[in-house]
């Protein structure tokens, strides 16, 4: 039995490995030297002809952006599709973000889950001394009542080492995750805890993402929706969205 699920294990390394060196093989010789030169790290797999003829599409350190056919000219911007009325780019970036949500580790996150199966799912990178994130906490029952589950990412806008980042600790390191953030946030003292804690990475996948401020809530879709919104509204986004 274990020999047979290494053998499928090994056959499926292969082919991800085979369907990579397909996908890069496939990329113009020219778009290929000048990303492997200058942005390392892209996502050779994602590496594509966009709508707009001599442009190919890739993603570069979490982000979509666009090289000319020559290797030339990398352009960071959105292509807008003006007969369909659609931002190309932000579509891309969606399914972009949406994998590197869905890829992470949500029993790292701080979650509050309605009761029952969740109808929809919020994810929210936070900084416990923001006061709009603070807003947006009192709110989260309202959006549980509606069937939606919230789940905070940590992103202390001050940095490593601050004393918001060590609150972010702090409270990911309590016993009670839920109310220890819910303490943090409504501006009380939460005990100083360490641990083997999430929080730099949660920060970097912040950064990664291209979350500048905070609250910044990452729908189901993968749309970004920066700043405080009532729940009121949140949930009518969030229905419309579906």
């Amino acid at each position: 039995m274990k020999h047979t699920m290494r053998k499928s294990f090994l056959l499926s390394l292969v082919l991800i490995f085979l369907g990579n060196y397909a996908m890069a093989d496939a990329i113009p010789s020219k778009i290929k030297a000048r990303l492997d030169a200058v942005v390392p790290g892209y996502d050779a797999s994602s590496v594509k002809p966009s709508a707009v003829p001599g442009l190919y599409e890739f993603v570069g350190s979490g982000r979509v952006l666009y090289i000319s056919e020559d290797g030339r000219y990398i352009v960071n911007g959105n292509v807008i599709d003006m007969e369909g009325q659609q931002n190309l780019t932000e579509q891309s970036q969606r399914k972009v973000t949406i994998k590197l949500i869905n890829g992470y580790d949500e029993k790292k996150m701080i979650t509050f889950s309605p009761e029952g199966k969740p109808k929809h799912i919020i994810t929210v990178f936070t900084d416990v001394d923001c006061p709009y994130c603070s807003m947006l906490h009192k709110e989260v029952p309202k959006l549980n009542d509606a069937g939606i589950e919230v789940r905070y990412l940590m992103y202390p806008r001050a940095g490593e080492g601050s004393p918001t980042y060590h609150k972010s600790v702090s409270a990911w390191c309590n016993d009670d995750q839920q109310k220890a953030i819910s303490v943090a946030k409504e501006g009380g003292v939460v005990a100083r805890k360490t641990c083997d804690d999430p929080v730099k990475e949660q920060f970097e996948l912040g950064k990664l993402i291209g979350v500048t401020g905070t609250p910044t809530l990452i729908l189901e879709n993968g749309k970004i929706l920066p700043g405080f919104v009532p729940a009121a509204q949140l949930i009518k986004i969030i229905d419309d969205q579906a």
